[in-house]
């Protein structure tokens, strides 16, 4: 087993500027692999066959902050990742699977507008529970061609490494189509998948996302699940095949929340609102016909400096969903959207008490939360 990666800026990436993030990344697998036309923002050497495992909720920061419990991963040489806008595993998944931003694969949060109602992307279902696989189709939500299409069209053996629950959820219909679906349901059996997979190979580990969120990242449940990642890792590069690569990567980082604004609480945050989606780090706010400006400016005078408060012609101007937003996604994008600073944040008691419960949370700018590690392993060659 041989460490492997890189280090330093300077390439222009997916937002077409001095930054690189998630959306360079599979494209640059590929690229590695020989696939024809695969732009390779990152540099990564020739492979005979490449694995990209997703460690949910490990930010960059959260894995300098613990090295002591992470060895393993803090030795590896690689790079920093901007993940994007919002900062949340449904849109990070979809910027993966396809090698574009949110503004242009539309999976613009954990949730989101569509069609008049709230789209909960994780789940693929309404506000109230109703399962919209069939009548909201993945495939129209996030019409374009995943990398993991590119790759098995190129002739490569494809492999989506994950938990069943996964295997025809609508976001692995939306971002993750393509690929040979390999049901998991412990570490053993992911290390055991990632080694199988001759090909190209996506994998999913989300444990430590979750202790993340019940506990708070850093307390000692995550550190000690950073640990079991840690040895999973270490597990897999271990016995890595010759010519095999290993990619690590995560979809975000995490903040521990400590300012709660309550939005069912305060009428002024609801007042001239038809509809709040996103989640408590990331909100988009949608509101009924000529109120846009009032809501805009109630916001901003609620939240203060809790948040950044944008109007969506500014967040999209600033490029929050990258350099281009299709028009079908621009109404995904609420007429209000604010990003928390520092461990503020926007729950909705009423409307989502179990997530309104959690100690960790992310979605938002702050780089605790949007960027994360890019990690390289390789197998060695004999002879």
């Amino acid at each position: 087993m041989l460490i492997s990666g890189w280090s330093g800026h300077g390439a222009a990436g997916a937002y077409g500027v001095d930054v690189l993030t998630l959306a360079d990344v599979t494209p640059s697998l590929l690229a590695a692999l020989g696939v024809p036309g695969e732009r390779a923002t990152l540099p990564v050497e020739p492979a005979r066959s490449a694995c990209l495992l997703l460690v949910d909720g490990l930010g960059e920061h959260q894995l300098r902050e613990h090295t002591a419990d992470a060895p393993f991963l803090s030795s590896l040489a690689g790079d920093v990742l901007e993940v994007g806008f919002p900062a949340t595993t449904a849109t990070s998944i979809a910027s993966l699977g396809t090698g574009l931003p949110a503004g242009e694969h539309g999976i613009t949060g954990c949730a989101f507008a569509t069609e008049g109602q709230a789209l909960h992307a994780l789940t693929w279902c309404s506000a109230e529970g109703t399962d919209l696989r069939e009548t909201v189709l993945p495939e129209e939500v996030q019409p374009h061609e995943t990398v993991l299409q590119r790759a098995a069209a190129a002739g490569l053996d494809v492999r989506v490494v994950a938990p069943a629950a996964q295997q025809r959820s609508g976001l692995t219909r939306a971002a993750l189509r393509g690929g040979d679906f390999r049901s998991i349901h412990a570490l053993g059996d992911l290390a055991a998948g990632v080694l199988a997979a001759p090909g190209f190979c996506y994998a999913y580990h989300g444990d430590l996302d979750l202790v993340g969120h019940v506990y708070g990242p850093g307390s000692l449940p995550w550190r000690l699940q950073l640990r079991l990642v840690d040895t999973l890792v270490a597990m897999i590069a271990e016995q890595l095949p010759p010519g095999a690569l290993l990619a690590v990567v995560a979809d975000h980082g995490m903040v521990s929340l400590t300012d709660a604004v309550d939005a069912d609480a305060d009428e002024r945050l609801t007042d001239g609102v038809r509809l709040i989606t996103g989640e408590a780090r990331a909100r988009h706010v949608h509101a009924v016909p000529g109120a846009a400006a009032d809501v805009l400016a109630t916001w901003r005078e609620v939240l203060g400096n809790r948040a950044d408060v944008r109007s969506r012609a500014e967040a999209v101007a600033a490029g929050w969903f990258g350099p281009v937003v299709a028009d079908a996604v621009l109404g995904r994008i609420g007429d209000v959207v604010a990003a928390a600073r520092g461990g503020a944040g926007v729950v909705r008691r009423v409307a989502e008490p179990r997530e309104s419960q959690l100690v960790g949370h992310h979605g938002a700018r702050d780089d605790a939360e949007r960027l994360v590690p890019f990690l390289l392993v390789r197998g060695e060659e004999h002879g």
